[in-house]
């Protein structure tokens, strides 16, 4: 059974509680949210090491890392190390993506190595096996698309993304709307190409079912693709994007249906003023489905910085009701990131959910921040890099610049106003 029908069922796993506990709400609501489908609960039936997920409205927002090699870079060991600066830097869940090497060892040595929720996308894999049996990704087969998912569902993987809401009608309105960078989906572009090369719809709209038969039987939650999401500012919101999206809210009532687990996936570059429409969008027309977005990125201009743009968007992203957000990294539309890359990549984007779930109202942010409030007063400063999001950043800026009196820090010195002013009360 799937978390979602024993919620149904009336049913508070172990998993809920231990999400309940983790997020302080009761596990009566949490249990009734995730029946409903606004919750999702990230957690295969067959890995039990990993420590559960919630995503979803009323929860803290959640953040994601996403590792794994290209056909340019394919080393294991900086992959794992990769997964434990991600691990380290706060992250709650990672993707795998690798295209390089092999893939299956490497998705099963990230498994092991987890102790967080695993993704990946399984046309990739799907796609890079036939490419080199076959020649060419145009000679994927449909049962090799199912094969791979189960084998990655099989291995323990919590959730799949899957580009269900790629249709030719969709297809069609995107050529005949036109737009400027077209589809920068990997996965999107892989099943476009396969769809017109061979005149067929997309396999995992068409065979859907076949699809839910086996996320339910390893209660894998399906990230529901956007594999028109927008890929530069001027491509926001469009007709093709917002087309996917009602095919995904069509598609979510049916894996609710089947007690399957489903979260929406979203843009993408979308300029600061279109992103709480976006967010209002996908929660009307997919009926409050958790919502996993990437970014989203609020300019085009921010190569080398591009997680920052990220931060600023996935901040108001947030704020609007998104429930995950998708790291950049600094090296995003320039390279494969680096260890330094990832770790600051989710930094950034920790901050940002940080701030949104403090203006959704989120008690334990609010009661974080307090807490810092009152070590700053005190001039605590043990307990102020404790609380910090990036605590080892905060601990080398103090420890490289160390204050002649141990009470202040270098900014102010003796002249420090929180000082002055404690000195003074005190007296």
């Amino acid at each position: 059974m799937t978390q979602m029908e024993k919620a149904r069922a009336g049913v508070i796993t172990p998993e809920m509680t231990s999400v309940a506990k983790t997020e302080q709400v009761e596990a009566d609501w949490l249990m009734e949210e995730v029946a409903a489908g606004r919750i999702s609960l990230l957690a295969n039936n067959m890995r039990k090491h990993a420590k559960p997920c919630g995503v979803g409205g009323g929860l803290t927002i959640k953040v994601n890392a996403n590792i794994g090699t290209s056909s340019d870079h394919a080393e294991l060991a900086d992959e794992l190390e990769k997964l434990r600066a991600s691990v380290d830097a706060g992250a709650d869940t990672v993707m795998d993506l690798s295209t390089g090497g092999d893939i299956d060892a490497i998705r099963k040595s990230i498994l092991e190595n987890s102790p967080i929720p695993l993704g990946t996308v399984p046309i990739y894999q799907a796609v890079v096996e036939t490419v080199e049996e076959k020649g060419g990704l145009v000679n994927l087969t449909e049962d090799k698309i199912f094969e791979v998912i189960e084998k990655q569902a099989r291995d323990g993987v919590d959730f799949i993304t899957v580009h269900c809401g790629l249709t030719r009608a969709a297809l069609e309105m995107l050529k005949a709307q036109g737009r400027i960078t077209d589809i920068v989906s990997r996965g999107g572009a892989f099943l476009t190409t396969w769809m017109l090369h061979n005149d067929r719809e997309n396999p995992l709209y068409t065979h859907y079912d076949r699809l839910l038969s086996l996320a339910r039987k390893y209660d894998v939650t399906l990230s529901l693709g956007d594999a028109l999401r927008p890929g530069c500012i001027a491509d926001a919101t469009d007709r093709a994007q917002i087309h996917e999206l009602m095919t995904l809210g069509h598609l979510t009532k049916l894996a609710w249906e089947a007690d399957v687990q489903v979260m929406i996936e979203g843009p993408g570059h979308v300029p600061l003023d279109q992103i709480e429409a976006n967010i209002l969008l996908q929660k009307r027309l997919c009926h409050e489905a958790p919502f996993y977005v990437l970014g989203p990125l609020v300019t085009d201009v921010a190569a080398g910085h591009d997680h920052v743009a990220c931060a600023i968007g996935g901040a108001v992203a947030g704020r609007a009701g998104a429930d995950f957000l998708c790291y950049v990294t600094p090296s995003e539309h320039l390279c494969l990131p680096d260890v330094e890359d990832v770790r600051e990549g989710v930094i950034v984007t920790r901050i940002a959910a940080h701030a949104a779930d403090l203006a959704r109202g989120n008690k334990l942010a609010i009661d974080r921040d307090r807490r810092m409030a009152v070590a700053r007063k005190n001039l605590d400063w043990e307990t102020q890099m404790e609380l910090a999001i990036d605590s080892k950043k905060a601990r080398a800026y103090r420890e490289k610049s160390p204050p002649t009196e141990e009470d202040v820090c270098t900014m102010c010195g003796k002249y420090c106003a929180i000082k002055q002013v404690k000195d003074y009360f005190d007296k």
